[in-house]
């Protein structure tokens, strides 16, 4: 069978992706071995800054988000050898001892970096930091971090009264709290808990519903004292730990996988295997929705490794059927939904996402761009407050389309246009290089290119 005609094609600063699919259509076959996991990249790069010893990291993602992270510790003086996917190591300053860098830190695109860091930094007293990104995170709300930090006792200032980067960090003695988050999020959760570590005492997240735990794998596996109950969502962490370097491997990004798996889903006659993906519980909501959907999804080969469970996924085309996706396992996808609402387009009946309104905060309104660009492939998607109402089966035909610079957008998109008529150009498509530096090699892969 032919395979599509994939192309990239520079324009001006950016590059179009161009995907042909041939009039006698393709299937997708082979086995894929995608990048590492974005969080847990992040997380194994900042608590191997701050503990003592070496940590040496497997499997490293090396997109741009964690090459942020790792530059902004290298400029609080933290030695990190040369990234690269094999090993990596990361010479611990130890617990308090980041240096006050003489220059802005920047996070690039990168929420989790920002964020996340915004704990340590603030938790240094003495020391002052400022933060900045790139135009996307400059817009990006970062009061979920600020308003609970400043409980805690954090000095900060941003523009739009403290809620936006850049930021200026004054650290400080900081206090522990019972926050009670008004949202699911990792990002919230872990900031606090970076912040608790420094503290004299218990500090604690509740959250409503339960969002990833890499943190408290990773935090526990340093050192730390965690406490996790599951009957409140809540987590706990003693302060002033002896953290100690450890080795990590980083399992394989189900965030990544999740393209290929709707790919081989709506492709007809397609079968592929992904291997080594991570498949933590809190991050295994994609896998519920395709269940639902009636993909036929198989786990293989399950392991733990690191702390982690893992397991090769082997995906087969199948006929999809329409479902309702809302409540509590929202934090477990949220980042899979642009890719769900393309496999929704191709499932029979009319599927409903709701609770989503997060996505409106992210690299772009993914709720919107998603509506937008599906709607002139031809799709019949209408746009909700907090999510998407899908009719699927209507069939998608190439057109031009933007990823507005936001690496979920741009793939998806890149996965829709496998399954529809004729040319579909994708603006921008550079961007997926943030979390999947290897998607274009890894699609023509797939489709026999």
């Amino acid at each position: 069978m032919s395979s599509p005609i994939i192309q990239l094609q520079p324009v001006e600063q950016h590059q179009d992706l161009i995907i042909t699919t041939p009039a006698s259509g393709l299937s997708l076959q082979g086995t894929i071995k995608i990048p590492g996991d974005k969080s847990i990249s992040h997380r194994s790069l900042m608590l191997g800054a701050i503990s003592e010893g070496e940590t040496i990291i497997h499997g490293l993602l090396l997109g741009e988000d964690p090459r942020s992270t790792a530059s902004c510790f290298q400029a609080m003086g933290v030695e990190i050898s040369e990234l690269n996917s094999d090993r990596v190591t990361v010479k611990g300053n130890g617990l308090g001892n980041l240096l006050e860098p003489t220059e802005v830190l920047n996070a690039g695109n990168s929420g989790t970096t920002l964020r996340l860091m915004l704990g340590l930094l603030a938790s240094h007293p003495d020391r002052f930091f400022t933060v900045t990104g790139d135009h996307s995170l400059c817009s990006r709300p970062m009061s979920r971090v600020v308003k609970p930090l400043q409980e805690m006792g954090a000095q900060i200032w941003g523009r739009k009264t403290n809620t936006l980067a850049p930021l200026a960090i004054q650290g400080q003695a900081l206090k522990p709290i019972h926050y009670h988050s008004p949202i699911a999020s990792a990002q919230v959760k872990s900031c606090i808990l970076l912040a608790g570590l420094m503290t004299e005492g218990l500090t604690k997240v509740t959250e409503p519903a339960l969002s990833r735990d890499h943190s408290e794998r990773m935090l526990q596996a340093f050192g730390a004292k965690i406490d996790v109950d599951p009957a409140t969502n809540s987590v706990s962490i003693m302060g002033h730990p002896t953290l100690k370097g450890q080795t990590v491997i980083v399992p394989g990004d189900i965030s990544s996988a999740a393209f290929w798996m709707i790919a081989a889903a709506i492709v007809p006659d397609s079968n592929l295997l992904i291997e080594n993906v991570g498949i933590n519980p809190t991050r295994t909501g994609i896998l519920e929705v395709m269940q639902a959907m009636g993909a036929d999804i198989t786990l293989e080969n399950e392991r733990i490794v690191t702390g982690e469970p893992v397991a090769d996924l082997r995906v087969k085309h199948s006929h999809l059927k329409a479902c309702t996706i809302e409540g509590d396992l929202i934090p477990r996808l949220i980042d899979e939904i642009p890719i769900i609402a393309v496999a929704a387009t191709f499932a029979q009946g009319t599927t409903i996402i709701k609770d989503a309104a997060e996505l409106r905060v992210k690299e772009s309104d993914r709720l919107a761009v998603m509506a937008s660009a599906l709607n002139k492939m031809g799709a019949n998607v209408t746009e909700l407050p907090d999510g998407l109402e899908i009719i699927g089966g209507t069939g998608l035909t190439g057109t031009e389309v933007d990823s507005y610079t936001d690496h979920r957008i741009a793939m998806s998109l890149a996965i829709a246009a496998l399954n529809a008529k004729h040319s579909t150009i994708i603006h921008r498509a550079e961007a997926a290089g943030i979390s999947y530096p290897t998607f274009v090699s890894t699609l023509k892969q797939v489709c026999g290119e």
